[in-house]
């Protein structure tokens, strides 16, 4: 298993940060390779200038300043997302981070001249993760809409394998959380990252009474 994760939290002693360190090291307990982009850390500039979208559709210039980002994201077989929810959604700069690598040539193909939806690039990639917080609770949040959850788990997963696997965690009312309630999340979130590489066997499918 190839991992990239890719982190975005603004401080590195917070309980997201606990979390993507969890996921770390359990896939790396599992036998498998991870690389991690810790967007804050790196400095990551979000914002596309005019000169990147007036070549945004040009395969041989949209990728650069990101080539080695775009690298990590051709290597991997499993792609991962760890981040804050913020009004219901992703934060800012991870936004950004999607709209300046996912670019055409790299995540998907533009439609033909004749029309048509954009074509998948990511095709390599299996194994599909989010792991967030939430400040708000299960049924706000599914209310709203989770546009975050939905533009990964569903936007992003369009692009990757035909039957790319996807796996979730998000603790809720993370604004009145407390010690037990962290401490249950993050095994849960362990318990998750053991499967995803295979150490960890999913949970006996119920039968249903036969009718």
């Amino acid at each position: 298993m190839k991992a990239l994760l890719v982190f975005c939290h603004p401080k590195s002693d917070s309980f997201t940060a606990a979390v993507a360190q969890t996921v770390i090291e359990e896939l790396e307990n599992g036998g498998a390779q991870v690389k991690v982009i810790d967007l804050y850390r790196a400095g990551y500039d979000p914002v596309i200038t005019a000169s990147e979208w007036d070549c945004y559709e040009d395969c041989e210039q949209n990728c650069m300043g990101q080539e080695e980002t775009i690298e990590a994201l051709k290597w991997c077989n499993s792609l991962i997302f760890v981040y804050p929810t913020w009004w219901y959604g992703m934060p800012a700069m991870l936004k950004g981070w999607l709209e300046k690598v996912l670019v055409p040539g790299v995540a998907f193909h533009m439609p033909s001249p004749d029309g048509g939806n954009i074509k998948p690039g990511l095709r390599h990639i299996t194994k599909l993760a989010v792991f967030t917080t939430c400040g708000a609770s299960r049924w706000l949040t599914t209310f709203i809409g989770a546009p975050g959850k939905r533009t990964l788990l569903r936007g992003v997963r369009l692009l990757c394998a035909r039957k790319c696997k996807t796996t979730y965690a998000a603790h809720y009312l993370m604004d009145s959380s407390t010690p037990e309630s962290r401490k249950a999340h993050l095994e849960t979130v362990r318990d998750k990252a053991k499967r995803m590489v295979g150490t960890q066997p999913a949970p006996a499918a119920r039968l249903e009474p036969a009718e």
